[in-house]
């Protein structure tokens, strides 16, 4: 379901009137490959069909009875189920989106998202990549030279190196500099990956090889930098959009501090602790080196603010985030049909001043992973799905019922996203859509998000990056046994009990009384003949008959 709050200053704008669309100067694409799969996939192709897009689908050997497959125009198998032998073959899609008359390429999120060889590719080969330019997703896909663009105009950064440690003695050096705790992190990448806390001397070794030996298997770079690490932090983030005329603009900022294992889990649209003049500080930095990539399309810039709220520049997302649906949400601006009409060339269509906030957004990210199991992933057959509705719900899916959920890839299933005035009341709706939401034949995490949704830590707004892992510690997320069941969960299932029971005891009064009508009743059967019919039907109950 696709809700985004009506927006009265952007009314006439991009996607705000059907007759806008259809009247457009700028031609829009005729088909678009997406390079992706699941949810991302799914929201992609269904902003093609609103703007008359035809879409293109790829898929693996996993994703052959795939969401994203079943909802596109067309679809191609890339190759076989593991990723780097279909969905991270740049010469298998570029091929695909060549042979099908595609003209344009959408890589969605991870996988190939942030790659400039595959938007090199793309342009080599007569496409058009969704996305930034191959050049500043370069310059700013290495973190150390984003840390390094940023530095030199003047703008706020995190106290570290400005290239990556070429030596533990090196190391040694900038740690006596900038002092315990710092951590380390992979020059080439995220998402947690080669990433080390590092609390003192005696762990610097043992985290600088562990560190490199993350990130090489990775990302296929060894390389790391190291920077101070801000105590209890939060995570925010910007939105930024720019087209091909050199507009660029901020659509406010996200709360991203709920992660574990530096993986987000829960985002908030806007931040409870930014007020006015931080959220114009912030977009107003995040434009600023946009501007300096020379950027275009749609991108995150990521910050770090201590609990002095000073602002710390972390690295820049140059792709669609996972999480964009809370900002959409809240400015009423579909983003993905803003990707695409920047890629067709039509300039932004909104000055700053335009672009208004209106309530609050929350997304939780539901995953195919057991809690207690330390998050073990768990994939296999969803043999039962409930989905939340009502006004300010919406759930981006890659799932269905009897779908069986592969090994091989992210456990994440959908994202459930809901919008309300306030903050207070985006929280109730959260829970009360959480407490809707069923998936049977899988274990997942809405049990934990319930109980997170509860804490009166997240109400409060009183988050850092390390607020899970605390709370997990201390045992305030974790109940013995199995996941609690929701009151929905619970009303569902007395519901199809009563039903089970309704239907054999009518089953068996039909029986009866046709038995006593054709005079095979029980009166006239042997004992061991009723006797049997009465066992027949305790154990395979048949449905009522119809009146």
């Amino acid at each position: 379901m696709a809700f985004l709050t009506p927006n009265p200053a952007l009314r006439g704008r991009w996607g705000a009137e059907r007759k806008h669309e259809e009247h457009n100067e700028v031609r829009l694409f005729r088909k678009i490959l997406i390079a992706n799969r699941g949810e991302i996939a799914v929201r992609v192709i269904r902003a093609c069909r609103e703007l008359g897009i035809r879409s293109v689908a790829v898929y693996s050997d996993a994703d052959r009875r795939a969401l994203h497959v079943r909802y596109a125009d067309e679809a191609f198998r890339v190759g076989p189920a593991p990723s780097v032998e279909s969905y991270l073959r740049i010469d298998r899609i570029v091929d695909t989106a060549r042979r099908s008359g595609a003209e344009a390429v959408h890589p969605g999120y991870g996988f190939l998202a942030e790659n400039p060889d595959f938007a090199r590719a793309c342009q080599d080969a007569g496409l058009v990549f969704i996305g930034p330019s191959p050049a500043a997703m370069e310059l700013l896909g290495s973190k150390t030279a984003a840390r390094q663009l940023v530095m030199s105009a003047g703008l706020p950064v995190v106290p570290g190196t400005e290239r990556s440690v070429e030596s533990l003695e090196e190391l040694r050096a900038v740690a006596s500099r900038i002092g315990f705790p710092l951590m380390l992190k992979a020059s080439a990448g995220g998402g947690g990956k080669g990433m080390r806390l590092v609390h003192n001397q005696a762990e610097l070794e043992s985290a600088y090889r562990n560190a490199r030996s993350e990130a090489q298997n990775a990302f296929g770079d060894p390389a790391v930098y190291a920077e101070r690490y801000i105590e209890r932090p939060r995570h925010i983030e910007v939105q930024i959009l720019g087209d091909r005329h050199g507009n660029l603009v901020y659509l406010g900022e996200r709360e991203c501090s709920l992660q574990r294992r530096h993986q987000k889990v829960v985002e908030e649209c806007p931040s409870p602790i930014v007020d006015e003049g931080l959220r114009r500080r912030l977009g107003e930095t995040a434009v600023r080196i946009g501007q300096l990539a020379g950027y275009w399309n749609a991108g995150t810039v990521e910050f770090l603010v201590g609990q002095d709220r000073q602002f710390y520049f972390l690295e820049v997302n140059a792709r669609l985030q996972v999480e964009h649906p809370v900002t959409e949400m809240v400015f009423g601006v579909d983003l993905v049909k803003a990707q695409l009409r920047i890629a067709a060339g039509e300039p932004l269509p909104w000055r700053q001043e335009e672009l208004r906030m209106r309530g609050a957004a929350i997304e939780c990210r539901i995953c195919a992973e057991d809690p207690a199991n330390n998050f073990f992933p768990c994939p296999g057959l969803i043999t039962g799905l409930k989905v939340p509705s009502g006004g300010g719900v919406r759930d981006d899916s890659g799932v269905f019922e009897g779908w069986t959920v592969p090994v091989e890839y992210d456990p994440l299933l959908s994202k459930l996203i809901v919008w309300g005035t306030d903050r207070a009341e985006a929280i109730a709706r959260m829970r009360r859509a959480l407490e809707e939401y069923s998936v049977a034949g899988i274990e997942t995490n809405l049990g934990f998000l319930r109980r997170l949704l509860a804490h009166p830590d997240f109400a409060a707004g009183e988050l850092h990056t390390g607020t899970i892992e605390r709370l997990l510690e201390a045992g305030l997320l974790s109940l013995p046994g199995p996941e609690p069941t929701s009151e929905a969960e619970k009303a569902r299932t007395v519901a199809l009990l009563a039903a089970a029971l309704q239907a054999v005891q009518g089953q068996r009064r039909g029986l009866d009384v046709d038995a006593s009508r054709d005079g095979t009743g029980p009166a006239r059967m042997s004992p061991w003949k009723a006797a049997g019919r009465r066992e027949a039907l305790r154990r395979w109950p048949q449905p009522a008959r119809p009146s």
